[in-house]
């Protein structure tokens, strides 16, 4: 079975993982899984950054890493289980680069109801799931 799961979390939008989280769980529980929990602050274009006050990016990781401690605590799995990470970038690039640099065997996420946009522009569960390094689990959320 899977030994590294990575799961990515939108910090402004935790509830929607929850399906995610609890497969993750599941098998941290019955497989012995290790789960890598990670949330990408999305890059902010320079000029944007330089009307921001001092500090305002060291906030944002902080404050995302508080939201993926919450949601850590929540989860019945064995102490050790979980690793965090909050990481800077387009969501779907820093998901692949994690997966390949935690050496992940699984990245579980839940994605979103396909609308038009996402059938121009394409989501990152899209991008995801034909860069991956790994098998990639998509649960559709509500």
């Amino acid at each position: 079975m899977f030994k590294k799961i990575l799961v990515p979390v939108d910090p402004g939008e935790p509830a929607f993982a929850e399906q995610a989280l609890a497969k993750a769980a599941q098998m941290a529980r019955d497989y012995g899984s290790k789960i890598h929990l990670m949330a990408v602050c999305p890059e902010v274009q320079s000029f944007v950054a330089s009307q921001l006050p001092d500090g305002w990016q060291e906030r944002e990781f902080k404050e995302t890493a508080t939201v993926l401690e919450q949601i850590g605590s929540k989860l019945d799995v064995p102490e050790g289980t979980i690793d965090l990470m909050v990481r800077m970038g387009s969501v779907y690039h820093e998901v692949i680069e994690e997966a390949e640099k935690s050496d992940c065997d699984l990245i579980l996420m839940t994605s979103h109801k396909p609308g038009l946009s996402t059938y121009f522009i394409g989501s990152n569960a899209a991008h995801i799931v034909r860069h991956a390094p790994c098998s990639v689990l998509v649960l559709r959320g509500s």
